[in-house]
Protein backbone atom coordinates (compact mmCIF):
# COMPACT_ATOMS: atom_id res chain seq x y z
CA UNK A 1 0.00 0.00 0.00
CA UNK A 2 1.53 3.44 -0.82
CA UNK A 3 2.54 4.98 2.58
CA UNK A 4 -0.01 8.11 1.98
CA UNK A 5 -2.99 5.95 1.24
CA UNK A 6 -3.31 6.30 4.90
CA UNK A 7 -4.17 10.32 4.57
CA UNK A 8 -6.89 9.72 2.03
CA UNK A 9 -9.87 11.41 4.03
CA UNK A 10 -7.06 14.24 4.82
CA UNK A 11 -6.66 14.62 0.45
CA UNK A 12 -10.22 14.58 0.37
CA UNK A 13 -10.31 17.21 2.21
CA UNK A 14 -8.27 19.40 1.12
CA UNK A 15 -9.45 18.62 -2.04
CA UNK A 16 -13.12 19.61 -1.03
CA UNK A 17 -11.69 23.02 0.21
CA UNK A 18 -9.79 23.92 -3.74
CA UNK A 19 -12.81 23.68 -5.18
CA UNK A 20 -14.29 26.37 -3.44
CA UNK A 21 -11.60 28.53 -5.12
CA UNK A 22 -10.18 29.97 -2.10
CA UNK A 23 -8.63 27.71 0.31
CA UNK A 24 -7.47 28.49 4.07
CA UNK A 25 -4.92 26.91 4.13
CA UNK A 26 -3.02 28.06 1.26
CA UNK A 27 -3.54 32.09 2.16
CA UNK A 28 -0.02 34.13 2.00
CA UNK A 29 -0.26 36.91 3.93
CA UNK A 30 2.51 39.56 1.65
CA UNK A 31 2.99 41.76 4.45
CA UNK A 32 2.34 42.69 8.72
CA UNK A 33 1.24 46.08 8.51
CA UNK A 34 0.80 46.55 12.39
CA UNK A 35 -0.60 43.80 14.88
CA UNK A 36 -4.29 45.02 13.24
CA UNK A 37 -3.44 44.98 9.79
CA UNK A 38 -1.64 42.98 7.04
CA UNK A 39 -2.11 42.54 2.76
CA UNK A 40 -3.16 39.36 1.42
CA UNK A 41 -3.45 39.41 -2.48
CA UNK A 42 -2.24 43.49 -2.28
CA UNK A 43 -5.36 44.07 -0.81
CA UNK A 44 -5.37 45.36 3.11
CA UNK A 45 -6.82 42.91 5.76
CA UNK A 46 -8.25 43.53 9.34
CA UNK A 47 -6.33 41.28 11.25
CA UNK A 48 -9.40 39.03 13.74
CA UNK A 49 -7.54 35.65 13.16
CA UNK A 50 -3.95 36.13 15.39
CA UNK A 51 -4.06 35.50 18.94
CA UNK A 52 -1.48 38.24 19.19
CA UNK A 53 -3.74 39.78 22.31
CA UNK A 54 -1.51 42.09 23.46
CA UNK A 55 -0.45 43.76 20.46
CA UNK A 56 3.20 43.36 21.16
CA UNK A 57 4.89 42.14 18.00
CA UNK A 58 5.69 45.47 16.77
CA UNK A 59 6.36 46.96 20.18
CA UNK A 60 9.32 49.07 19.83
CA UNK A 61 11.00 48.31 23.46
CA UNK A 62 10.33 43.71 22.82
CA UNK A 63 11.95 44.70 18.81
CA UNK A 64 14.99 46.52 20.02
CA UNK A 65 15.49 43.88 22.65
CA UNK A 66 15.56 41.58 20.52
CA UNK A 67 17.58 43.33 17.38
CA UNK A 68 20.01 43.93 19.84
CA UNK A 69 20.25 40.46 21.48
CA UNK A 70 20.29 39.17 17.78
CA UNK A 71 23.67 41.39 17.17
CA UNK A 72 24.92 40.52 20.11
CA UNK A 73 24.80 36.88 20.98
CA UNK A 74 23.90 35.85 17.47
CA UNK A 75 21.05 33.81 15.72
CA UNK A 76 20.73 30.43 17.79
CA UNK A 77 22.26 28.17 20.70
CA UNK A 78 22.45 25.30 18.17
CA UNK A 79 21.56 22.87 20.64
CA UNK A 80 19.49 22.45 23.72
CA UNK A 81 20.69 23.64 26.95
CA UNK A 82 21.71 20.24 28.48
CA UNK A 83 24.22 19.91 25.82
CA UNK A 84 25.13 23.47 24.67
CA UNK A 85 24.31 24.80 28.03
CA UNK A 86 22.38 27.51 29.69
CA UNK A 87 23.16 31.29 28.11
CA UNK A 88 22.69 34.02 30.99
CA UNK A 89 18.92 35.02 29.18
CA UNK A 90 17.38 31.90 30.00
CA UNK A 91 18.25 31.78 33.64
CA UNK A 92 17.33 35.45 33.66
CA UNK A 93 13.91 34.78 31.66
CA UNK A 94 13.35 31.59 34.16
CA UNK A 95 13.82 34.14 37.35
CA UNK A 96 11.73 36.68 35.72
CA UNK A 97 8.56 34.40 35.12
CA UNK A 98 8.99 32.91 38.56
CA UNK A 99 8.66 36.52 39.87
CA UNK A 100 5.94 37.31 37.75
CA UNK A 101 4.01 34.32 38.78
CA UNK A 102 4.96 34.68 42.48
CA UNK A 103 6.42 30.79 42.12
CA UNK A 104 9.90 29.37 42.86
CA UNK A 105 10.39 28.19 39.94
CA UNK A 106 10.26 27.87 35.93
CA UNK A 107 11.52 26.47 32.90
CA UNK A 108 11.57 27.74 29.39
CA UNK A 109 10.32 25.25 26.51
CA UNK A 110 11.09 26.08 22.80
CA UNK A 111 7.27 26.48 22.13
CA UNK A 112 4.20 26.50 24.29
CA UNK A 113 3.06 22.90 22.61
CA UNK A 114 6.76 21.62 23.91
CA UNK A 115 5.68 23.21 27.40
CA UNK A 116 2.58 20.66 27.75
CA UNK A 117 4.47 17.83 25.96
CA UNK A 118 7.29 18.01 28.73
CA UNK A 119 5.63 18.75 31.47
CA UNK A 120 2.60 16.84 31.63
CA UNK A 121 5.02 13.57 30.23
CA UNK A 122 7.33 14.02 32.77
CA UNK A 123 5.02 14.47 35.65
CA UNK A 124 2.89 11.08 34.88
CA UNK A 125 4.47 8.27 35.46
CA UNK A 126 3.58 4.39 34.76
CA UNK A 127 0.28 4.24 37.29
CA UNK A 128 -0.57 8.16 37.63
CA UNK A 129 -4.04 8.96 36.58
CA UNK A 130 -4.55 12.19 34.05
CA UNK A 131 -7.99 13.27 34.64
CA UNK A 132 -8.50 15.97 31.72
CA UNK A 133 -10.85 18.30 29.83
CA UNK A 134 -12.35 16.45 27.00
CA UNK A 135 -11.72 20.13 24.98
CA UNK A 136 -8.17 19.92 26.07
CA UNK A 137 -5.68 21.64 23.22
CA UNK A 138 -4.11 18.96 21.03
CA UNK A 139 -0.79 19.41 22.91
CA UNK A 140 -2.46 18.36 26.14
CA UNK A 141 -3.26 14.66 24.37
CA UNK A 142 -0.47 14.46 22.95
CA UNK A 143 1.77 14.66 25.83
CA UNK A 144 -0.78 11.85 27.66
CA UNK A 145 -0.18 10.25 24.22
CA UNK A 146 3.67 10.41 25.57
CA UNK A 147 2.82 9.64 29.22
CA UNK A 148 2.24 5.89 30.82
CA UNK A 149 0.11 7.01 33.09
CA UNK A 150 -3.82 6.25 32.73
CA UNK A 151 -5.89 8.84 30.91
CA UNK A 152 -9.65 9.81 31.99
CA UNK A 153 -11.76 12.92 30.11
CA UNK A 154 -14.17 14.21 32.25
CA UNK A 155 -16.83 16.48 30.53
CA UNK A 156 -16.44 19.87 29.48
CA UNK A 157 -15.52 22.46 32.06
CA UNK A 158 -18.00 20.29 34.36
CA UNK A 159 -16.37 19.77 38.03
CA UNK A 160 -19.20 17.85 39.03
CA UNK A 161 -18.10 15.16 36.51
CA UNK A 162 -14.40 15.38 37.36
CA UNK A 163 -15.12 14.94 40.84
CA UNK A 164 -17.19 11.83 39.94
CA UNK A 165 -14.55 10.03 37.52
CA UNK A 166 -11.47 10.66 40.39
CA UNK A 167 -13.85 9.43 43.28
CA UNK A 168 -13.71 6.23 40.83
CA UNK A 169 -9.77 5.56 41.58
CA UNK A 170 -10.68 5.55 45.60
CA UNK A 171 -7.87 3.08 46.84
CA UNK A 172 -6.19 2.72 43.58
CA UNK A 173 -2.30 3.73 43.64
CA UNK A 174 -1.08 6.84 42.01
CA UNK A 175 -0.90 10.14 41.68
CA UNK A 176 -3.83 12.10 39.92
CA UNK A 177 -3.50 14.69 38.14
CA UNK A 178 -5.66 17.39 36.24
CA UNK A 179 -4.99 19.28 33.40
CA UNK A 180 -7.55 22.24 32.60
CA UNK A 181 -6.88 25.52 30.78
CA UNK A 182 -7.75 28.81 31.21
CA UNK A 183 -9.75 30.19 27.91
CA UNK A 184 -10.56 27.56 25.57
CA UNK A 185 -8.76 28.88 22.14
CA UNK A 186 -11.69 27.36 19.84
CA UNK A 187 -14.73 28.87 22.06
CA UNK A 188 -13.41 31.46 23.95
CA UNK A 189 -14.92 30.10 27.45
CA UNK A 190 -13.42 29.55 30.52
CA UNK A 191 -12.96 27.31 32.83
CA UNK A 192 -14.97 26.67 36.41
CA UNK A 193 -11.33 27.25 38.31
CA UNK A 194 -13.11 27.96 41.99
CA UNK A 195 -14.69 24.52 41.44
CA UNK A 196 -12.27 22.21 39.23
CA UNK A 197 -9.83 23.90 42.59
CA UNK A 198 -12.29 22.53 45.22
CA UNK A 199 -12.17 19.23 43.55
CA UNK A 200 -8.47 19.25 43.63
CA UNK A 201 -7.97 20.28 47.12
CA UNK A 202 -10.72 17.42 48.12
CA UNK A 203 -8.90 14.78 46.74
CA UNK A 204 -5.51 15.44 47.20
CA UNK A 205 -4.91 15.89 43.31
CA UNK A 206 -2.25 18.05 41.19
CA UNK A 207 -3.78 20.65 39.45
CA UNK A 208 -2.11 21.74 36.33
CA UNK A 209 -3.41 24.71 34.41
CA UNK A 210 -2.53 26.14 30.83
CA UNK A 211 -2.94 29.65 30.38
CA UNK A 212 -1.81 29.84 27.02
CA UNK A 213 -5.10 31.99 26.21
CA UNK A 214 -5.69 33.62 29.18
CA UNK A 215 -1.92 35.18 30.77
CA UNK A 216 -1.68 38.96 29.97
CA UNK A 217 -5.55 38.99 29.35
CA UNK A 218 -7.31 37.68 32.60
CA UNK A 219 -5.86 38.92 36.09
CA UNK A 220 -5.43 42.53 37.54
CA UNK A 221 -1.66 41.66 37.05
CA UNK A 222 -2.04 39.89 33.56
CA UNK A 223 -1.16 36.23 35.21
CA UNK A 224 -4.47 34.48 33.77
CA UNK A 225 -7.81 32.19 34.80
CA UNK A 226 -5.73 31.15 37.84
CA UNK A 227 -5.54 35.11 39.39
CA UNK A 228 -8.59 36.06 38.45
CA UNK A 229 -10.42 33.28 39.70
CA UNK A 230 -8.69 33.69 43.36
CA UNK A 231 -6.94 30.08 43.31
CA UNK A 232 -3.11 30.60 42.74
CA UNK A 233 -2.62 28.77 45.96
CA UNK A 234 -4.52 25.99 44.72
CA UNK A 235 -2.92 25.15 40.91
CA UNK A 236 0.74 23.05 41.39
CA UNK A 237 1.32 23.80 37.82
CA UNK A 238 0.98 26.97 35.18
CA UNK A 239 1.65 26.08 31.97
CA UNK A 240 1.72 28.87 28.92
CA UNK A 241 3.58 30.26 26.01
CA UNK A 242 5.29 32.98 24.52
CA UNK A 243 3.57 33.35 21.30
CA UNK A 244 0.37 34.82 21.78
CA UNK A 245 0.48 37.55 24.62
CA UNK A 246 4.24 37.56 24.92
CA UNK A 247 4.45 38.15 20.91
CA UNK A 248 7.09 36.09 20.14
CA UNK A 249 7.55 32.23 20.17
CA UNK A 250 8.42 29.57 22.94
CA UNK A 251 6.81 28.42 26.81
CA UNK A 252 7.31 27.78 29.58
CA UNK A 253 6.40 26.06 32.83
CA UNK A 254 6.37 27.54 36.73
CA UNK A 255 5.93 25.56 39.95
CA UNK A 256 6.21 25.92 43.49
CA UNK A 257 6.84 22.34 44.63
CA UNK A 258 10.72 21.41 45.51
CA UNK A 259 11.76 19.13 43.21
CA UNK A 260 10.39 21.13 40.26
CA UNK A 261 13.98 21.43 38.59
CA UNK A 262 13.82 17.75 38.38
CA UNK A 263 11.82 17.88 35.27
CA UNK A 264 15.18 19.43 33.36
CA UNK A 265 16.71 15.87 33.04
CA UNK A 266 13.16 14.23 33.33
CA UNK A 267 11.16 15.52 30.48
CA UNK A 268 12.74 14.42 27.02
CA UNK A 269 11.20 16.89 25.25
CA UNK A 270 13.12 19.49 26.98
CA UNK A 271 16.44 17.57 26.98
CA UNK A 272 16.65 16.91 23.25
CA UNK A 273 15.05 20.32 21.72
CA UNK A 274 17.63 22.99 20.90
CA UNK A 275 16.83 25.93 23.29
CA UNK A 276 15.15 29.41 22.10
CA UNK A 277 17.83 32.14 20.23
CA UNK A 278 19.07 34.66 22.17
CA UNK A 279 16.99 37.34 20.65
CA UNK A 280 13.94 35.79 21.33
CA UNK A 281 14.38 35.15 24.88
CA UNK A 282 14.94 38.68 24.86
CA UNK A 283 11.79 40.36 23.27
CA UNK A 284 9.88 37.42 25.62
CA UNK A 285 11.52 39.42 28.36
CA UNK A 286 10.60 42.95 27.23
CA UNK A 287 7.07 41.96 26.80
CA UNK A 288 6.63 39.88 29.82
CA UNK A 289 7.67 43.73 31.62
CA UNK A 290 5.19 45.05 29.97
CA UNK A 291 2.34 43.09 30.96
CA UNK A 292 3.83 43.44 34.43
CA UNK A 293 4.08 47.30 34.53
CA UNK A 294 0.96 48.09 32.47
CA UNK A 295 -2.14 46.39 33.51
CA UNK A 296 -3.84 48.81 31.14
CA UNK A 297 -3.04 46.66 28.36
CA UNK A 298 -4.96 43.64 29.98
CA UNK A 299 -8.25 45.90 30.34
CA UNK A 300 -7.64 46.97 27.12
CA UNK A 301 -8.46 43.73 25.20
CA UNK A 302 -10.73 43.06 27.61
CA UNK A 303 -13.21 46.07 26.58
CA UNK A 304 -11.80 45.23 22.85
CA UNK A 305 -13.17 41.84 22.96
CA UNK A 306 -16.48 42.70 24.95
CA UNK A 307 -17.11 45.47 21.80
CA UNK A 308 -16.74 42.64 19.83
CA UNK A 309 -19.22 40.60 21.24
CA UNK A 310 -21.85 42.63 22.10
CA UNK A 311 -21.77 43.78 18.61
CA UNK A 312 -21.56 40.89 16.76
CA UNK A 313 -24.23 39.45 19.50
CA UNK A 314 -26.64 42.21 18.99
CA UNK A 315 -26.77 41.35 15.59
CA UNK A 316 -28.33 37.88 15.98
CA UNK A 317 -24.86 35.90 15.32
CA UNK A 318 -24.88 32.70 17.57
CA UNK A 319 -21.25 33.01 19.44
CA UNK A 320 -19.10 31.18 22.05
CA UNK A 321 -20.29 31.73 25.91
CA UNK A 322 -18.06 33.76 27.52
CA UNK A 323 -17.46 37.59 25.85
CA UNK A 324 -13.52 37.25 25.97
CA UNK A 325 -10.85 38.10 23.37
CA UNK A 326 -11.47 34.97 22.14
CA UNK A 327 -14.94 35.19 19.76
CA UNK A 328 -16.33 32.22 18.09
CA UNK A 329 -19.14 32.66 15.28
CA UNK A 330 -20.94 29.19 15.10
CA UNK A 331 -21.61 28.24 11.45
CA UNK A 332 -24.65 25.95 10.57
CA UNK A 333 -22.26 23.78 8.37
CA UNK A 334 -18.70 23.22 7.17
CA UNK A 335 -20.05 24.46 3.65
CA UNK A 336 -21.65 27.59 4.88
CA UNK A 337 -18.55 28.33 7.41
CA UNK A 338 -15.89 28.11 4.35
CA UNK A 339 -18.34 30.24 2.26
CA UNK A 340 -18.65 32.66 5.28
CA UNK A 341 -14.67 32.58 5.52
CA UNK A 342 -14.18 33.24 1.73
CA UNK A 343 -16.47 35.88 1.32
CA UNK A 344 -15.01 37.67 4.83
CA UNK A 345 -11.78 37.56 3.53
CA UNK A 346 -13.13 39.53 -0.21
CA UNK A 347 -14.32 42.17 2.76
CA UNK A 348 -11.05 42.64 4.06
CA UNK A 349 -11.22 40.68 7.16
CA UNK A 350 -9.17 37.89 8.08
CA UNK A 351 -10.52 34.92 10.54
CA UNK A 352 -9.71 31.86 11.61
CA UNK A 353 -11.85 28.98 9.51
CA UNK A 354 -12.21 26.32 12.37
CA UNK A 355 -13.53 22.95 11.18
CA UNK A 356 -13.98 19.38 12.53
CA UNK A 357 -12.27 17.52 14.28
CA UNK A 358 -10.25 20.06 15.67
CA UNK A 359 -13.38 21.84 16.89
CA UNK A 360 -15.43 21.00 19.92
CA UNK A 361 -18.68 19.11 19.26
CA UNK A 362 -18.25 19.06 15.38
CA UNK A 363 -18.98 22.36 15.33
CA UNK A 364 -18.13 24.41 11.94
CA UNK A 365 -16.64 27.55 14.05
CA UNK A 366 -15.08 31.26 12.46
CA UNK A 367 -12.75 32.20 15.40
CA UNK A 368 -11.70 35.66 16.35
CA UNK A 369 -9.18 36.79 18.03
CA UNK A 370 -9.35 40.29 19.45
CA UNK A 371 -6.17 42.39 20.49
CA UNK A 372 -5.15 45.74 22.16
CA UNK A 373 -4.15 47.00 19.38
CA UNK A 374 -8.03 47.43 17.14
CA UNK A 375 -9.36 50.41 17.69
CA UNK A 376 -12.88 50.87 18.18
CA UNK A 377 -12.80 51.65 14.04
CA UNK A 378 -11.35 48.19 13.59
CA UNK A 379 -13.80 46.39 15.51
CA UNK A 380 -16.61 48.30 14.40
CA UNK A 381 -15.66 47.45 10.58
CA UNK A 382 -15.26 44.04 11.60
CA UNK A 383 -18.33 43.45 13.25
CA UNK A 384 -20.21 45.20 9.61
CA UNK A 385 -18.35 43.15 7.31
CA UNK A 386 -19.11 39.95 9.14
CA UNK A 387 -22.82 41.38 9.35
CA UNK A 388 -22.92 41.96 5.95
CA UNK A 389 -21.65 38.54 4.96
CA UNK A 390 -23.94 37.16 7.21
CA UNK A 391 -26.92 38.81 5.81
CA UNK A 392 -25.83 37.95 2.43
CA UNK A 393 -25.91 34.17 3.16
CA UNK A 394 -28.89 34.44 5.16
CA UNK A 395 -27.55 33.64 8.22
CA UNK A 396 -29.21 36.79 9.84
CA UNK A 397 -31.63 39.05 9.05
CA UNK A 398 -31.36 42.41 7.53
CA UNK A 399 -33.36 43.81 10.45
CA UNK A 400 -31.90 41.85 13.31
CA UNK A 401 -29.87 44.71 14.99
CA UNK A 402 -31.58 45.04 18.15
CA UNK A 403 -30.41 43.75 21.25
CA UNK A 404 -33.57 41.49 21.27
CA UNK A 405 -32.71 39.89 18.02
CA UNK A 406 -29.42 38.19 19.64
CA UNK A 407 -29.76 34.37 20.02
CA UNK A 408 -27.91 34.04 22.97
CA UNK A 409 -28.24 36.42 26.31
CA UNK A 410 -25.94 39.51 26.49
CA UNK A 411 -23.29 40.14 29.01
CA UNK A 412 -24.72 42.99 31.60
CA UNK A 413 -24.25 46.67 30.05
Amino acid sequence: MPIFDKFSDIRDALGALAQTGQNPLSVRFDEILSPAEGVVENRRVLLFGTSNYLGLTFDPDCVEAGVQMLRKSGTGTTGSRIANGTYAGHAALEKQLAQFYGKRSAMVFSTGYQANLGLISALAGREDHLLIDADSHASIYDACRLSAAEIIRFRHNDAEDLAKRISRLKGRPGCRIIVTEGIYSMLGDAAPLREIAAVKRETGAYLIVDEAHSMGVLGNRGRGLCEAAGVEADVDFVAGTFSKSLGAVGGFAVSDLEGFDLLRVASRPYMFTASLPPSIIASVSAALHKISSDPALGRKVRDNGLRFYRGLARQGFELGPSPNPVVAIKMPDREMAVEFWKQLLKEGVYLNLALPPATPSSLALLRASVNAVHSDEHIDRAIAAITRVGQRLGMIAPQASAVNGAKIPLPAE
